[in-house]
């Protein structure tokens, strides 16, 4: 199989959708037929590239959005299996990737209540309003995506976000209700399941913010990154 880095995100993201895991470093050296070595300076240009995040010690995959490898505040399931996703909207990116009826089990912004959002023929059922809260700024997603992703965490109210922010000593950013974000994430992640999937440029990142009316200082990014 040829080896390029998408379609070693493909391979990636499918594998996690069909086993719950992804692969291996010596799995991939199998697919491919290509050394080891061959597979790790792949992979570093695909988290280069922002594709994946790899294990610091080991070059394996640990995050390739929206889903994670690793325990998480989010817990997505279907008929075909469960997963992790890394945080509000990627959850909902897992969601848009399955295209299937989904729950969704977290906790109110990380802490104690647990709450279940379903998505069942393509639209977000809730027993309550929800806002996705977005704190860091997608200008600096990028410099400890971890981090970035781990408060992206589901509310029921502004006024919860505020508290929460000021409990918790982190920057109040972006407001949005969940069907707004789950009609983004929709868009924002229906290529990366292609063999041809490319990364969005900042001028395509732009217009799919603007589209969604996504246009607070959180949603700027300087036109002069390639790649968000």
């Amino acid at each position: 199989m040829e080896l390029n880095l998408a379609r070693l995100h493909s391979v990636l993201l499918q594998t996690i959708i069909d086993k719950g895991h992804t692969c291996s470093i010596e799995d991939l050296s199998k697919i491919f037929q290509r050394s080891s070595d061959d597979i790790i300076g792949c992979l570093d240009d695909l988290e280069e590239y922002h594709g994946v995040v790899l294990h610091p010690k080991s070059s394996e995959v640990w995050i390739i959005h929206p889903f994670s490898l690793v325990p998480t505040n989010f817990w997505v399931e279907s008929v075909r299996g469960k997963w992790w996703g890394n945080c509000a909207w990627c959850s909902l990116g897992v969601g848009a990737l399955l295209n299937e009826d989904v729950t969704i089990t977290t906790t109110l912004g990380g802490e104690a209540t647990q709450i279940q959002i379903q998505i069942k023929n393509g639209e977000i059922v809730s027993t309550q309003p929800l806002f996705v809260h977005f704190p860091i700024p997608m200008k600096n997603a990028w410099d400890n995506v971890v981090f970035t992703c781990s408060v992206m965490q589901l509310f029921t109210s502004e006024a919860a976000i505020a508290d929460w922010c000021q409990r918790h000593r982190l920057p109040k950013g972006d407001i949005q209700p969940i069907e707004k974000i789950w009609k983004f994430a929709q868009v924002w992640y229906g290529n990366h399941l292609r063999e041809d999937w490319k990364k969005w440029t900042v001028e395509e990142a732009l217009h799919i913010f603007k589209q969604f009316d996504l246009t607070s200082h959180i949603w700027q990014i300087p036109v002069a990154n390639v790649r968000f």
